[in-house]
C-alpha cells in the first residue's frame, strides 16, 4: 500500500488525524514544526516524538524531497539548478547574486501552457503543477545554496521560473503562506515577487489573498496586435484593456505598484509607436518598467536583440514621462539561466531527459 505524502496535510488536518489515533493535538504541532520549519527528511529526525509514534508515521507516511541534482555556474556568479521532483520530472531554478541581495527564481509548473513565442519554457507543454512542498523545497535548497556559495542568506524570491504561477494558484498561494509563516520559513512577504503573463481574474483574487507580495507582469508590448503575437494569452484573456483594469484593481486594494517586465525585440517592438504606446499604458497604472535584454535561444532564432540605442530611448522617454524605468542586464546567459531560457532539457547528462516531443504528447495532469 502506497504511503501518503504527509506534507499534503495542513495543521488542522494533522491535528484531526492525531486525535483519531489517540494522540494529543500538540504532537501534530510538533510534526508540523519539523516538516515546515526545520525541514527534516525523515521521521526518525523528529527527536521529541515517542519512538513508537515515529515508527507508526514511517510505516504510513512519506516525506518526499525535492532536491538539486545538477548546478551550472555562470561567469557572473549566477547558478542554475536542475531540480529533481519526487516523480523524477525536472524543473529549473536560478540563484542570482547581486551587490545587496541574493534572489531565488523558482518554478511553479513542469512546463507551461501559455505558448509565448519567445520563451524556451513554452516549448515544454505543461505536464503538471508543482505541489506546495515542491515549491517550498526549492526555496529551502536555494537558501542553503546561498549560504554555501555566497556566505549570505537568501534575501528575495521571485516566481519567475518555469510555468505560470497564477495557473497553479492554490498551491502557489499556500506555498507563499508557508514561506512567510512564523511556523514555516518566516520569510518577509515584501521580498516575494510573483511574475505573471497576465491573467486578469486571478490578479484580482491575488489582491485579496496575498496583498503584501509584489506583482510583476510580463508585458513586452502595449499594442494588442503585437502582444497577442508574442503572448497568445493576451487575446484569450481580454487583451490589454482587461489587464489594465485588473492592475488598477490590484493597486487600489494593495497600494503596491506593478512592475512591468518588457523585452525589446528588433523589428517587433523597437519603433516609436510601441514606445509611445508603452508610455501611455504604464502612465495609467502606478508602475515601474524593467527593460530587459532579450536572450536568444537556438529555438527562437526568429527573434533578435534590439539595438542598445533603442532600449536607451525607451528608458529616456519613459523617464521624461515621469515613469520609473531601468535597463536590466540579463544574468546567467552563458548557462541559459536568463529570462525565457529555462527549458529543463539535459541532453548530455545522467539526469532523466525530458525531450520537447515527449512533453508535448504527455497527458496533462491537474
Amino acid at each position: 500500500m502506497s504511503k501518503q505524502n504527509i506534507k499534503q496535510l495542513d495543521l488542522e488536518q494533522l491535528k484531526a488525524r492525531f486525535l483519531q489515533w489517540g494522540e494529543p493535538a500538540y504532537r501534530a504541532v510538533q510534526v508540523y514544526d519539523w516538516l515546515w520549519k526545520k525541514q527534516v527528511s525523515s521521521f526518525e529526525e523528529m527527536s521529541n516524538l515517542p519512538k513508537g509514534l515515529r515508527k507508526f508515521l514511517t510505516q504510513n507516511f512519506e516525506i518526499p524531497k525535492t532536491h538539486f541534482t545538477r548546478t551550472s555556474h555562470s561567469r557572473d556568479g549566477t547558478l542554475k539548478n536542475a531540480v529533481m521532483l519526487p516523480d523524477e520530472l525536472i524543473v529549473e531554478s536560478v540563484l542570482i547574486p547581486e551587490r545587496k541581495r541574493v534572489t531565488a527564481c523558482i518554478s511553479s509548473q513542469v512546463g507551461c501552457s501559455l505558448d509565448c513565442t519567445f520563451c524556451a519554457t513554452a516549448k515544454l507543454k505543461r505536464m503538471r503543477n508543482l505541489s506546495v512542498d515542491e515549491i517550498v523545497d526549492q526555496v529551502v535548497e536555494a537558501s542553503k545554496q546561498s549560504m554555501t556559495h555566497y556566505g549570505v542568506p537568501l534575501t528575495n524570491i521571485v516566481f519567475m521560473g518555469m510555468g505560470e504561477p497564477l495557473l497553479n494558484y492554490e498551491n502557489v498561494l499556500e506555498a507563499i503562506r508557508k514561506i512567510t509563516s512564523p511556523a514555516g520559513l518566516h520569510f518577509s512577504a515584501k521580498r516575494i515577487t510573483l511574475s505573471t503573463a497576465g491573467i486578469p481574474k486571478m490578479i484580482k483574487r491575488l489582491a485579496h489573498d496575498a496583498p503584501r507580495i509584489k506583482l510583476a507582469v510580463s508585458l513586452h508590448a502595449a499594442i494588442d496586435e503585437t502582444r497577442s503575437k508574442l503572448m497568445p494569452v493576451n487575446k484569450r484573456t481580454g487583451g490589454l484593456e482587461a489587464l489594465k483594469e485588473s492592475l488598477q484593481y490590484w493597486y487600489k486594494h494593495t497600494k503596491s505598484p506593478v512592475t512591468f517586465e518588457y523585452l525589446v525585440f528588433k523589428g517587433v517592438n523597437d519603433d516609436d509607436a510601441h514606445i509611445k504606446a508603452l508610455v501611455k499604458y504604464a502612465g495609467q497604472i502606478p508602475s515601474k518598467v524593467n527593460l530587459i535584454q532579450y536572450n536568444p535561444t537556438d529555438s527562437f532564432s526568429v527573434y533578435q536583440q534590439a539595438d542598445s540605442s533603442v532600449v536607451e530611448k525607451y528608458r529616456r522617454v519613459l523617464k521624461d514621462a515621469g515613469i520609473m524605468a531601468t535597463v536590466r542586464r540579463s544574468r546567467g546567459q552563458d548557462i541559459e539561466a536568463a529570462c525565457g531560457q529555462l527549458a529543463a532539457t539535459y541532453e548530455n547528462s545522467d539526469l532523466p531527459k525530458i525531450p520537447y516531443k515527449t512533453v508535448r504528447q504527455s497527458k496533462i495532469k491537474n
